[in-house]
């Protein structure tokens, strides 16, 4: 991964705004820090959360709390607990959606 010019920040995430996104079903709640190309994310979703789309674009995911399953366009499926991580790059032949059955909360970086 070669980051941008990105000066060193420390974030602290309890004083980040939490902004919400719907999903297909349920919701989630972003925390955002961006700079130069760079975002990074704290991410909380609802039970029952199923995004509303596949997103091609390349991830770092670890998971913190609860679970979450990723699903591929192709149809494969991944079960990710806490202390699990994904790494993918851009794809637009095999984008990935995130949902969750009780709800869960990720750390993203793309």
């Amino acid at each position: 991964m070669k980051l941008p010019n990105v000066p060193f920040t420390v974030t602290d995430w309890d004083s980040v705004p939490k902004e919400e996104y719907p999903g297909e079903k349920g919701t989630s709640f972003w925390q955002v820090f961006q700079s130069e190309g760079m975002r990074v994310r704290m991410v909380e979703y609802s039970p029952g959360y199923y995004s509303d789309h596949f997103c091609p674009r390349g991830h770092v995911l670890l998971v913190l709390d609860g679970e979450v399953f990723i699903k591929l366009k192709d149809g494969q499926e991944f079960r990710m607990t806490p202390g699990m991580s994904f790494q993918a790059g851009n794809d637009e032949e095999n984008p990935h959606l995130a949902y969750s059955n009780t709800g869960c909360r990720v750390f993203i970086v793309d």
